[in-house]
């Protein structure tokens, strides 16, 4: 039974309250200096930036959905990403849930531009992004526990570059069901895009080779 309410992209903002970080915060930590200033461009309900918040980093989280806002104890900024023009910049930009796959290339490069018009000289963009492999490897029912939320993916229909599916979360005794599709980027596609956007791959900041950082160019 779906409960609650969701964002204009489908995202049902009560699982997104009760997820809690899964790692992502330790990755961008150790990959900026002390303190360093964060603006985290889809912030959702804040999963990520409390607990970056935690670790001493001050983070303006950026999110189209008020409801989502709501939920995150920093300074925040009702937004899409890609109309986003703070006349600011920060010492990192983070560009987390795999936005960087998102099926339509205009939103792909906007999202992007958007990260390197943002982040200060010297600084660095951070994101996550499934791997080309990924793509390869996701299978109907593939999934895990992420706190008291089980999530699991199904239906899931490759077409070219695309791949759609439909994520199931469970907690307790409620359910919700988000669909999406991304788009495959090889190493080629992706040095293109963040040349495009003015930067530069720097490294892996992921054993998985889930999470990179990028640079100015």
């Amino acid at each position: 039974m779906d409960q609650g309410a969701f964002t204009a992209d489908g995202c049902p903002v009560e699982v997104y309250r009760l997820l809690p970080s899964d790692g992502e915060a330790g990755i961008v930590h150790a990959a900026v200096p002390e303190g360093a200033s964060i603006l985290e461009l889809g912030s959702g309900a804040g999963r990520v930036t409390h607990a970056l918040l935690d670790l001493g980093h001050p983070v303006v989280a950026v999110d189209d959905s008020p409801e989502m806002l709501a939920e995150v104890r920093a300074e925040t900024v009702c937004s899409k990403i890609e109309e986003l023009r703070l006349g600011r910049v920060f010492d990192a930009v983070l560009l987390g849930s795999h936005l960087v796959n998102t099926a339509a290339d205009a939103d792909h490069a906007a999202f992007l531009a958007t990260a390197r018009a943002h982040v200060a000289p010297g600084g660095r963009v951070l994101v996550e992004w499934h791997p080309p492999e990924w793509f390869e490897s996701v299978r109907d029912g593939q999934g895990g526990r992420i706190g008291e939320v089980d999530v699991r993916l199904g239906q899931v229909v490759r077409d070219g570059d695309l791949l759609s599916a439909v994520v199931r979360y469970s907690a307790g005794d409620r359910s919700w069901a988000q669909a999406f599709t991304c788009r495959r980027l090889d190493a080629t596609a992706l040095n293109t895009s963040l040349t495009r956007a003015g930067l530069v791959f720097d490294r892996w900041c992921a054993d998985d080779r889930t999470w990179f950082s990028a640079n100015p160019a």
